[in-house]
């Protein structure tokens, strides 16, 4: 049951981050002003960041559990710390705290005029961290369907 939930919990957070990024927010600057497109995507990526903090802790406390269920029942076995599964969370969790939480408020600065980068220097990289978040999100999916 547990490995269920975790392939339904990967596969939905792989599929909120595709739509998103990919449909959701070029489609926004495609149909609205920048301005407006823009708050309106803010608010799509501030809500996809809690999701994904919630979801990656779901996913830890998961992982967590199957490694330790599996390590009781094959006592012979030495015990697992980490497994590939919990280091893409891992990296995915990293990558939305510091996508979202450490760079966004950077953007916000640029956009006022402040700091040293500019806003689409700022952009740039957010972008690769969504876009790392995405690979190792759909890599734990496809990891998470495979298994038995």
């Amino acid at each position: 049951m547990l490995l269920r939930i975790r392939a339904l919990a990967a596969g939905l957070w792989a599929g909120m981050l595709l739509s998103i990024g990919g449909l959701a927010a070029p489609t926004l600057f495609a149909m609205l002003d920048r301005a407006a497109a823009g708050r309106v995507a803010g608010r799509y990526f501030w809500l996809e960041a809690r999701a994904s903090i919630v979801l990656a802790v779901l996913l830890i406390v998961i992982e967590r559990w199957l490694v330790r269920r599996h390590d009781e029942a094959d006592l012979a076995a030495p015990a697992r710390q980490f497994t590939v599964e919990l280091m893409l969370v891992l990296g995915a969790l990293l990558c939305t705290i510091v996508g979202f939480e450490i760079i966004q408020p950077l953007m916000e600065q640029a956009r006022a005029g402040q700091g040293g980068w500019s806003f689409a220097s700022l952009h740039a990289v957010s972008s690769g961290f969504f876009a790392a978040k995405i690979v190792l999100v759909a890599i734990l999916a496809w990891r998470c369907c495979g298994r038995r």
